[in-house]
């Protein structure tokens, strides 16, 4: 099976929302290189592209700093897991955005060596590339970019990461979210966000696509009709988000963020 075969089967999963995870776990098994390995060769950027099974590896090791240079707002309502954002570049037009080279300095304590991993949204955006053309010619040495940006995550990976900040704007904003709270159904029933679902991490099986998520996609906590609407899904703790965020993502809902603390956090978020 070829590796743009394996691509297609990929984005009409993500994109059309009804895909078995079964063909792509197949197609997955090909020889040839994958859509896990490939980087875009952007040019007239200086700074070489990473791929996302580089990116994954980078997050792991805590090798470099991962920075997500699109605005703060952005960043903090959905960035991949541990990026890290800093403020702008004063007097620079929205349409041209860039993070501030300055901010990213007193980040890393002024070491120009250590590594930097740049990213923004996808194929066409160019907020990485101005940043990674700044940083080199204030001579930092070790900056890459990650230009398949915050869509390739979505659909190659499938989870992102919110903010307390991003929280409080979607709760504010955004009245066709879905929330998703899988703290087990006593917890959820003393007390939850209005207008919560309760998805209990306690019948999520991992790496499966049985249990409780297969019953909500047939019960209305699942929006079946709109695999693109925005999923919030909180917990416990951040395990327990992560791994039902992650289930989510493995039955195509591929707008789906979890949050990295617990229920109290979340209250106290929107309450402010």
């Amino acid at each position: 099976m070829s590796a743009s075969r394996f691509l297609m089967v990929l984005l009409v999963c993500a994109l059309g929302g009804g895909c078995d995870s079964s063909e792509v776990e197949a197609d997955k098994k090909s020889p040839v290189a994958l859509a896990h390995e490939a980087v875009l060769a952007a040019p007239s950027a200086g700074a070489s592209e990473i791929s996302t099974d580089d990116l994954q590896q980078i997050l792991k090791d805590q090798s470099a700093v991962v920075l997500d240079t699109r605005p703060y707002r952005e960043w903090s309502v959905s960035h991949i897991p541990g990026a890290l954002n800093v403020a702008h570049k004063p007097g620079v037009p929205m349409a041209l955005y860039t993070s501030d080279v300055a901010e990213i300095g007193r980040l890393v304590d002024g070491d120009k060596s250590q590594p930097l991993v740049l990213y923004c949204n996808g194929p066409f955006c160019g907020k990485s590339k101005r940043v990674a053309k700044e940083l080199l010619e204030a001579e930092y040495t070790n900056v890459s970019r990650y230009q398949l940006g915050a869509p390739g995550w979505r659909t190659l990976i499938g989870v992102m990461e919110i903010e307390p900040d991003g929280i409080r704007y979607v709760f504010n904003n955004d009245q066709t979210a879905v929330w998703i709270d899988v703290r087990d159904p006593l917890a959820f029933e003393e007390g939850s966000i209005p207008g919560t679902r309760n998805l209990p991490h306690s019948g999520v099986l991992p790496g499966k696509d049985v249990g409780e998520v297969y019953a909500a996609k047939n019960d209305g906590r699942l929006p079946m009709e709109d695999h693109n609407t925005r999923i919030i899904v909180f917990g416990r703790n951040s395990d327990q988000a992560r791994e039902v965020a992650e289930a989510l993502a493995r039955e195509a809902f591929h707008n789906v963020t979890y949050f990295a603390s617990n229920y109290e956090a979340v209250k106290a978020s929107i309450d402010q």
